[in-house]
């Protein structure tokens, strides 16, 4: 798949113009993002991946059609597995409902430009190094195996990483919110308000969600157009599915397991191709675009009915209790 240089930049000004759209429409008046507001912006954003994906299959080929929708559905899954610690973030910087947008967003917009690095980095890689195949693979089946554990799983008490306690250190942090502002003179002092501190928290949490969720989307697609976009879609939509879902993402007990044998089968994926590539498989052992993406649909169906039914008894158990 041959990506002209205009096509990168008519897209990054695409999905920027989508962005400040957002802002102005959304942010030029804080609030309290409504569930029915956030399911309007959750149905736009899936609608112009949709469109994204048809436009890549029509002038692109069904191949690479196939893989960014595949591409596409992994990243978007393994972002909800991602809103818990949004959710516990945000508790725990306090952060006022009217601010929780911007919050989201500005810190999407930090993760998405430093995703863009590791993606440049990791197709780099790829198309110098096959064996960066088996340690992708090994990556994502040891991510898997820490979730069947129960070590890939989300705190419920949040602790700052490294960088956010550097920024914490090296400037001092004014003890509330200065409405959107992220800096503020306080007393001849230069200080940062904890608006621009939990947007830190929000853009290195999801970094370090990266190290699965990139080299999984690669063992989809080595084509470095098709993951960024895949990741630009996903994590763009993101922020309104924080408002929609809510307290529903704690409903879903069994998505860890069923994105753990997602991974678990993308690395498999990759070890295979890998082996290909060495000529060490046989041509029978191979794991179609096709097959990728309908084991994908079945788990994340699957996980979600079990999950949705066993809220559903655990309401029936505790209304009986009473």
């Amino acid at each position: 798949m041959t990506v002209p240089l205009w096509l990168w930049f008519a897209t990054v000004g695409g999905l920027l113009a989508l962005i400040a759209v957002d802002l102005v429409i959304v942010d030029h008046k804080p609030h309290a993002v409504t569930t029915g507001e956030a399911a309007r912006w959750v149905i736009f954003y899936i609608a112009c991946a949709v469109l994204f994906g048809a436009g890549v299959w029509f002038f692109a080929g069904h191949d690479p059609g196939v893989q960014f929708f595949t591409g596409y559905i992994t990243e978007y899954s393994l972002s909800v597995d991602n809103l818990f610690i949004f959710m516990i973030i945000m508790t725990s910087f306090k952060v006022p409902a009217i601010h929780q947008h911007r919050v989201l967003l500005v810190g999407i917009l930090l993760a998405l430009g430093m995703r863009s690095v590791f993606i440049a980095v990791g197709a780099a890689l790829i198309n110098q190094f096959v064996w960066v195949f088996f340690v992708f693979g090994a990556i994502l089946v040891w991510t898997a195996i820490s979730m069947l554990r129960g070590n890939g799983g989300d705190e419920e008490e949040y602790q700052e990483n490294a960088l956010t306690r550097w920024v914490r250190k090296l400037w001092p942090v004014t003890d509330d919110y200065r409405g959107h502002k992220y800096l503020v003179k306080e007393g001849g002092k230069r200080k940062i308000t904890p608006m621009l501190l939990v947007i830190v928290a929000i853009g290195s949490a999801d970094l370090l969600f990266a190290v699965d969720s990139i080299p999984a989307i690669f063992g989809i697609t080595q084509e470095a157009f098709l993951v960024f976009t895949a990741n630009a879609f996903a994590l763009m939509g993101l922020r309104q599915l924080y408002f929609l879902l809510g307290g529903l993402v704690t409903k879903l007990v069994y998505l860890s397991y069923g994105l753990a044998v997602i991974l678990a089968f993308i690395g498999a994926k990759l070890v295979v191709h890998a082996l290909h590539e060495y000529h060490l498989a046989p041509d029978w052992l191979d794991i179609s675009n096709w097959m990728s993406l309908g084991v994908i649909v079945v788990v994340l169906t699957v996980t979600t009915v079990l999950s949705l039914a066993k809220a559903k008894r655990d309401e029936r158990r505790a209304v009986a209790a009473k």
